[in-house]
């Protein structure tokens, strides 16, 4: 935890002693040497800060905090951001219903471009190694008279900042500072200036510095924060200053995403408007091949894979990466193995589809493999690494920690945003109850309501996504590989514990 001697006399000595011990001592500071003073500054303008904003803003209780929000962005550009209706961002996540839920209730989910968001009510799962599968649906427990409930739902990240962003712009402007184009130079320990103000000691002070053709005309802000938010990602500078460790590792593997187009499915699903998604563990290659739906029988994929792997499907034409893509949900170990390391160039394309088709015709293909990928929408093919990490805590004194700054986990349970905005969910109802109570929404007092509250919910998950992608990377029919086989059986044939994991999913 970072220094903050005169911290630790500030509970235990009122103001106006705290005045009278400092009157002595001789000040040289101006006004200009005084920093701006904020109730919450938040650093990182991505989901989870701009839902940490659009929370504060939206409640009557915190709407009048004076709040401010850095990011390195344009946030600009994020509000205009716009594809043609067929064209869909390969930066997509999938939403729970408790995130659905959050953000209906501060009015941003309102904001959602609907026609680009698509829920699915099915999840098929399966071991490549094995053929053991498990189903995650709702239809066993909904009744013939309501919708049938759903597992999640998929949005573009960008649909989702924007209307975050619009939501904010609705409630006004007024105490609110948002720092486009900007970069957090420096952060310290404040220094008390004024003995008739607030003691700044132990307050964050920022020194935001404008990025692009700005930084040359304006001069760097210094801003002081009662509290200081980190939303700003896995290198996060604020937990740096707060010096809080991190335990984790990176997985040596690779998430290859794309947007695909997908084949009208071969049986039409019912009720017309349920949809599905895929997901088949592939332990010798790496890692899960997800097919999540988008609208307009579009899908999204996301391939964890060695870096080896990655880099080979990235250098495909395309016929030949979409070829790769419908193997994997239906050649058997031994054929994916020998087709992720086959010659291919720009001028033999179709050598992939050709031994795809050949080798179908002699493997039986399992019952709940996905519509063929039939294109590729173009510049969508990427590639990012996997890591896992935590932070030792999520609090220090004026500062909480968010998002991606305070976990990231594996993504094959898809929860990364949601745990991040779960935390945001949590940390907004923390001010809110310190402000309704006179509390300092800076205190560590105050703050250990939001630790305690996500710390180990996020543990716990963090670790079940590290369980499960070390158990599905062990290749072979060890007894790893029988022991997880029955494991998924057993759960498939226990409604009622399959419902308690989907409950889990589903984070209420």
């Amino acid at each position: 935890m970072r220094p903050i001697s005169r911290a630790v006399l500030r509970p235990y000595v009122c103001p106006t002693c705290r005045h009278g011990i400092s009157a002595g001592r001789r000040r040289f500071g101006s006004k200009s040497d005084s920093p701006d003073l904020y109730d919450v500054v938040c650093v990182g303008g991505g989901p989870a800060g701009l839902g940490l904003l659009a929370a504060l803003r939206a409640s009557p209780i915190t709407s009048k905090l004076k709040v401010a929000l850095i990011e390195s962005q344009d946030l600009r550009k994020a509000k205009a951001w716009d594809l043609e209706p067929n064209q869909f961002s390969n930066r997509v996540s999938s939403l729970t219903p408790s995130t659905v839920s959050f953000l209906r209730s501060i009015g941003a989910y309102d904001h959602l471009d609907v026609n680009r968001v698509q829920d699915y009510q099915d999840m098929q799962v399966w071991d490549g190694q094995t053929g053991s599968r498990i189903s995650f649906d709702w239809s066993m427990e909904t009744s013939p008279f309501e919708d049938m409930r759903t597992v999640a739902t998929m949005t573009e990240n960008a649909n989702l900042v924007r209307a975050l962003l619009r939501r904010i712009a609705d409630l006004g402007d007024e105490n609110l500072s948002l720092f486009s184009n900007a970069t957090v130079a420096s952060i310290e320990n404040g220094s008390d200036l004024k003995p008739e103000g607030p003691d700044l000691s132990a307050w964050p002070v920022l020194t935001v510095k404008p990025t692009g053709p700005a930084a040359e005309t304006e001069t760097p802000k210094r801003i002081a924060a009662r509290l200081l938010v980190g939303a700003d990602g896995i290198n996060s500078p604020v937990r740096s200053f707060a010096d809080i460790p991190t335990q984790g590792w990176d997985y040596g593997r690779h998430g290859v995403v794309a947007t695909l187009a997908l084949d009208e499915p071969a049986t039409p699903p019912f009720p017309a408007s349920k949809r599905t998604a895929y997901q088949r563990f592939l332990p010798a290659l790496g890692g899960p091949i997800a097919l999540l739906p988008l609208p307009d029988n579009h899908a999204t994929l996301v391939w964890s894979t060695t870096p080896e792997n990655a880099a080979y499907l990235k250098s495909l034409p395309t016929p030949a990466f979409l070829a790769m893509v419908n193997a994997a949900f239906r050649l058997d170990m031994t054929d994916l193995t020998y087709m992720m390391g086959m010659q291919s160039s720009s001028s033999d394309s179709t050598s992939h589809q050709d031994e795809l088709t050949w080798r179908a015709q002699h493997t039986p293909l399992p019952s709940q493999i996905p519509p063929a990928a039939t294109a590729v929408q173009a510049g969508t093919v990427a590639s990012f690494p996997l890591r896992f990490r935590h932070a030792a805590q999520y609090i220090s004194p004026r500062i909480a920690l968010v998002g991606d700054a305070a976990h990231v986990i594996h993504p094959l349970a898809g929860q990364g945003l949601n745990l991040g905005l779960a935390d945001v969910a949590s940390l907004s109802k923390t001010i809110q109850y310190a402000v309704s109570h006179g509390m300092d929404i800076g205190d560590l007092l105050t703050l250990e309501r939001y630790s305690s509250e996500r710390y180990l919910p996020n543990a716990k998950i963090g670790g079940a996504c590290d369980l499960l992608h070390k158990m599905y990377n062990v290749p072979g029919e060890g007894p790893v590989a029988l022991a997880r086989s029955l494991g998924l059986g057993v759960v498939d044939r226990l409604p009622f514990v399959k419902s308690f994991l989907m409950k889990n999913a589903e984070g209420y």
